[in-house]
């Protein structure tokens, strides 16, 4: 059975030149994709648009089908309250459970705050955040 605290992001590579965002944005628009949160990070050679999306199966294999190098990587959502100390309390339960954060952003929407996190383990992260008491976001309330 599937975790359904455990999100499918995409990572799209972008290459570091002028135009190069507005063609990944004019994929995304033409198949209908539709970014729930994102993190745009670069190098200087290629960035990568790291995306929530409402289908990413499909939006996986419509982005490739393109020629775009996409990848699907397991991150988890962490509803934050919107107040100072929010971001400690899920750090601090992953830490003392000696799970590390390999990256993270921040959503904050008209229905919640949140937090989506890349972890070295995602099924062990889930039950730590779980039994501390600190809600996550479901696949589905995405």
């Amino acid at each position: 059975m599937e975790n359904e605290n455990i999100i499918t992001q995409l990572s799209i590579f972008v290459n570091n030149e002028p135009g190069r965002l507005a063609a990944i944005a004019g994929i995304l628009k033409d198949f209908k994709i539709n970014l729930k949160a994102f993190n745009l990070a670069e190098s200087s050679e290629f960035g990568i648009l790291r995306a929530i999306v409402d289908e990413p199966d499909r939006a996986y294999e419509d982005i490739r089908s393109k020629g775009v190098i996409v990848k699907k990587t397991d991150v988890i959502g962490v509803a934050m309250d919107d107040s100072p100390g929010a971001l400690f309390e899920a750090a601090d339960v992953l830490g003392k459970a000696g799970i590390n954060v390999d990256y993270g952003y921040a959503y904050s929407g008209k229905t919640f705050e949140s937090l989506f996190v890349r972890v070295d383990d995602a099924e062990r992260a889930v039950r730590a955040l779980k039994d501390a008491g600190v809600k996550l976001i479901k696949r589905s309330e995405i």
